[in-house]
């Protein structure tokens, strides 16, 4: 499954080649050029950005640790990226 927004790269020739010559195994389901509240990323991102939005790193390597460390722990919390996608109103779920 392939889920993706209206940016100029997906819409390019060769991607759309690939969509038709593996329609039997791929169904993709394309979002508005704009919409976060569709984008279950979106609410993963902001779980993270949460956590890390106060910290005064030192380097960009602090950064990457502390994001790295944010989607870790969400990882392990499949609950919370469930309410991620229930919050996009798709009807969308994880497949355990």
């Amino acid at each position: 499954m392939l889920v993706w927004d209206n940016v100029r790269i997906h819409l390019t020739a060769p991607l759309r080649e690939f969509i038709t010559a593996n329609a039997d195994w791929l169904t993709v389901f394309q979002l508005p050029t704009y919409a976060p509240d569709l984008n279950p990323q979106e609410g993963v991102w902001s779980l993270v950005k949460r956590d890390i939005g106060n910290l005064a790193a030192a380097d960009l390597g602090q950064i990457t640790r502390a994001v790295k460390r944010k989607l870790k722990m969400l990882q392990y919390r499949p609950h919370v990226i469930d309410g991620c996608l229930t919050g996009t109103g798709t009807g969308l779920v994880l497949d355990r």
